[in-house]
């Protein structure tokens, strides 16, 4: 019996679990059809019935109904194994399902929310990751529109049951429109972006406790929004009315810089198969052996100029959620920081590639090292530190940007980002990432106005860090850093053009 749930090409191998849903259908198909059985199924039996049934919930419409109410009669277990086999559905199959199997996988998630599935969170959880940035496509459009809409749908049942995951819808929705504002407009993207908007500003102002549990990552999300007039008045209450917001808990929107944002936020924004792709790069590739599999990624991710948003999302995701064991740092394979270097030569818009290095530098500007991992702002330090050599234009340009990002950022609040900033720079040298802070400060290739800036961080602002961390400081030969400094005064007035 051929497959009518997926697309395949002739030389494409089977997939298993489109197999194995086919082949339960095929099995018991006549049982699947009013009067059904009465007897009490096995174990087994049990979970072939539902892969049947699901199968047919997407392969046949028109019975779809029927299915699900033999679902209904049938299930014992909170309908936990059926919404496990629909989360690999989706995870595995979601490209390559025909269009009618899509409209069905909705169609029957908003039943299993209806229900409250076991599992129902996991579930919108891989839906969300396969709407893809910077995708413009009918596919992906109308996929996003589906799922905004079953969240405003569903929004009291989630809210009671599984309200966790509505951050994770915000999260998305809020990095989607920052696409979608930029196309340009059309009815059925006006519609879109129109629901969208009602769904972040409903989180907003209704739930902005649970808005709080994203971190600090909601703050550059909405940084990309204020130009939207919904949005511009969210912004204004998050800094000067905090009131609004309708929550003891917050006070101020420093707050929200000093919470890290878990990494199953940044996982919403890569699919899967990107999420197998990297991986593999960063844990199989050896440096220097790359460039095909870094070639095969951007032709098959980042071919079109609308696809660059997702280098920042990319960005995201290698600084926060893939952190290598000690056997792969110190093996031969390509380390975070150079496929980082890779994505950021890659960006041909100027936003794009500022937005990235905001992605690469975001959790520096507020470490913490009683929350933080000191491996999220590794591959900033590491692409400075190893493009010295052969591309000081690299090291010059972050370092340029990250002094601009303590100096604008928030110029309210600037004690917290130096802090941040300098304390992210102790615990590199404390953990051993970088032997020493002279690396930078004694080295010839680096701008004299750069290692006077750097000099100034170092020393003069040790006093902003905290008893524990000075230590760490004063072993960073903060005599030679002196020295450094009167060195850089006296040649950086003819030197201000290399910035």
């Amino acid at each position: 019996m051929a497959s009518k749930l997926i697309q395949t090409e002739g030389h494409e191998a089977e997939n298993p679990i489109g197999v194995c849903l086919r082949e339960a259908f095929g099995l018991i198909e006549s049982q699947l059809r009013p009067p059904f059985p009465l007897t009490i199924p096995s174990p087994l039996e049990y979970k072939n019935l539902n892969r049947a049934i699901l199968y047919g919930i997407l392969c046949e419409p028109h019975l779809a109904k029927v299915h699900i109410k033999h679902l209904h009669g049938k299930i014992t277990d909170g309908y936990g194994f059926f919404t496990h086999m629909l989360t690999m559905v989706v995870n595995d199959l979601y490209p390559k399902l025909v269009d009618t199997a899509k409209v069905q996988l909705i169609w029957v998630t908003s039943e299993m929310v209806s229900v409250s599935a076991i599992g129902i969170d996991g579930l919108l959880v891989a839906l969300l990751r396969q709407i893809v940035s910077g995708d413009f496509t009918e596919g992906n459009l109308w996929l996003c529109s589906e799922l905004v809409s079953l969240f405003l749908a569903k929004w009291d049942c989630l809210l009671e049951e599984e309200p966790i995951v509505l951050t994770s819808a915000l999260y998305t929705f809020l990095r989607l429109l920052a696409d979608h504002y930029r196309l340009s407009s059309n009815s059925k993207l006006d519609i879109l972006k129109q629901l969208e908007i009602k769904f972040c500003i409903r989180m907003f102002r209704e739930q902005f406790r649970l808005c709080f549990k994203i971190g600090r990552d909601l703050v550059r999300l909405l940084q990309e929004l204020v130009h939207i007039p919904e949005f511009r008045a969210i912004w204004k209450d998050l800094l000067f009315n905090p009131g609004e917001f309708k929550t003891s808990d917050y006070r101020d929107i420093s707050q929200l810089y000093l919470s890290r944002t878990s990494s199953r936020y940044f996982l919403l924004r890569i699919t899967p198969e990107m999420e197998t792709q990297l991986r593999f790069l960063l844990t199989h590739v050896n440096l220097g052996s790359q460039k095909r599999y870094q070639a095969w990624f951007g032709r098959k991710f980042l071919s079109f100029p609308e696809r660059e948003t997702l280098v920042v999302d990319i960005v995201r995701f290698i600084c926060c959620s893939h952190h290598p064991p000690n056997e792969i740092i110190q093996s031969a394979v390509i380390p975070r920081w150079a496929v980082i270097g890779w994505l950021l030569k890659s960006c041909g818009r100027n936003y794009v590639q500022a937005n990235a290095k905001l992605a690469l530098f975001y959790d520096w500007l507020f470490f913490d090292e009683r929350l933080d991992n000191v491996m999220n702002i590794e591959p900033a330090i590491l692409l400075i530190v190893h493009s010295i050599p052969k591309y000081i234009d690299v090291t010059h340009t972050l370092l340029e940007f990250l002094f601009l990002l303590m100096e604008n950022y928030d110029v309210g609040r600037k004690d917290i980002i130096n802090h941040g900033v300098l304390s992210a720079f102790c615990m590199l040298v404390r953990k051993g990432v970088l032997c020493s802070l002279d690396i930078l400060v004694n080295c010839d290739a680096i701008s004299p106005f750069l290692k006077q800036r750097l000099v100034e961080l170092f020393s003069g602002m040790k006093a902003t860090v905290s008893m524990e961390l000075q230590p760490v400081l004063k072993g960073c030969s903060l005599d030679l850093l002196k020295a450094s400094s009167l060195e850089a005064q006296n040649t950086v007035a003819g030197n201000t053009h290399e910035q």
